[in-house]
């Protein structure tokens, strides 16, 4: 009998690659004899080696946006060799279904994007707003409706913790309770609260006896080390001193988490912790956090979502209208809720 082997061509972008859990966990329900491979850059490899859906991680360094024809042509030829019965192609480029069509992947899913009439077999119409509901549809029969209600939650599993404090030089910590602030975003600052009110929110649970830990990639390190030199005690700037892989652990040690619409903020939903998430240019109604421990705050002004990267009427009203008292409110809200149900 021939075996059921699926290539999943992942998408770009942190919080797109968490959301596309769902879809393989739609697969493994309704085909579970189904032996799933990922075809990823390189830079979120650790990542989905958290996901056991997955058989293989398979891993190209090609550049955002890069095209590189030939690079394309040879990943495809060799990928004939898993014999795979089916590709979902997740991004909506053209190159994006370059691979599996060289490859001769006999059924190729995707969605029409870049006019990919010739490169894909097997051409969906979105039927949904929710980026993970047109993920899931893509595991599902043509024409099957189920992705507006059947989402599996993403879960990553989470590695030993000791081990990766030990390996980040972060080993004399406190016992206190922690707030994971998330500060950056990698589509731009339009996505972004201000600082000064992370800042707020920092001294605030650090006066109730928190201790704070500030997460980001390389691009936020100048950020996390204004709020923690602001803040001061007990406030520990981690950005980009983590992988991805280190930030799901760290993440997993946190007690609340507050952050922008980013892909940390899928990574905080997956793990299941209590989360407020902040929503300006983009839209929940699109990309919402998939857990019921998250808390969207949006004010859902006239003027968004524009999914802008930089506020067009320059006054970022959007997110500068959220208050950390708001936020903190809210957060206090949960934990007094949590208190009562133990």
């Amino acid at each position: 009998m021939q075996s059921n082997n699926i290539l999943v061509i992942g998408p770009s972008w942190v919080g797109d690659m968490v959301m596309a859990q769902s879809l393989l966990k739609i697969i493994k329900r309704e085909q579970p004899d189904a032996k799933i491979d990922v075809l990823t850059p390189s830079w979120s490899v650790g990542l989905l080696k958290r996901m056991p859906e997955i058989r293989y991680v398979l891993h190209h360094d090609l550049g955002h946006g890069e095209l590189n024809w030939q690079k394309r042509k040879r990943l495809g030829l060799e990928m004939q060799a898993y014999q795979y019965q089916q590709a979902i192609v997740l991004p909506n480029s053209w190159k994006a279904a370059l691979i599996p069509f060289f490859a001769k992947i006999p059924q190729r899913t995707g969605y029409l994007g870049e006019m990919r009439y010739n490169l894909l077999n097997d051409i969906r119409k979105k039927s949904f707003t929710k980026t993970v509901s047109q993920y899931v549809a893509l595991g599902l029969p043509k024409g099957d409706l189920r992705a507006a209600k059947v989402i599996p939650k993403p879960v990553l599993n989470h590695g030993t913790v000791k081990k990766t404090l030990q390996q980040i030089g972060l080993t004399n910590i406190s016992d206190k309770p922690i707030l994971a602030l998330c500060p950056g975003a990698e589509y731009g600052p339009a996505k972004q609260w201000p600082i000064e009110n992370y800042i707020a929110c920092a001294k605030y649970k650090i006066s109730k006896g928190w201790q704070v830990w500030v997460f980001g990639s390389r691009k936020e390190m100048l950020l996390g080390a204004e709020i923690q030199t602001v803040v001061g005690e007990n406030c520990v700037n981690l950005c980009g001193k983590t992988t991805l892989p280190d930030v799901v652990d760290l993440l997993f040690m946190s007690k609340a988490v507050i952050s922008n619409d980013s892909g940390l903020m899928h990574i905080a939903a997956a793990l299941n912790k209590p989360l407020i998430a902040l929503f300006g240019s983009s839209s929940p109604n699109m990309t919402p956090p998939l857990s019921n421990q998250a808390h969207i705050i949006s004010l859902k002004l006239k003027c968004s979502p524009c999914y802008k990267r930089t506020c067009p009427k320059k006054h970022l009203k959007c997110l500068r209208d959220i208050t950390p008292a708001k936020v903190m409110q809210t957060l206090n809200t949960y934990e007094q809720k949590q208190k009562i149900l133990r």
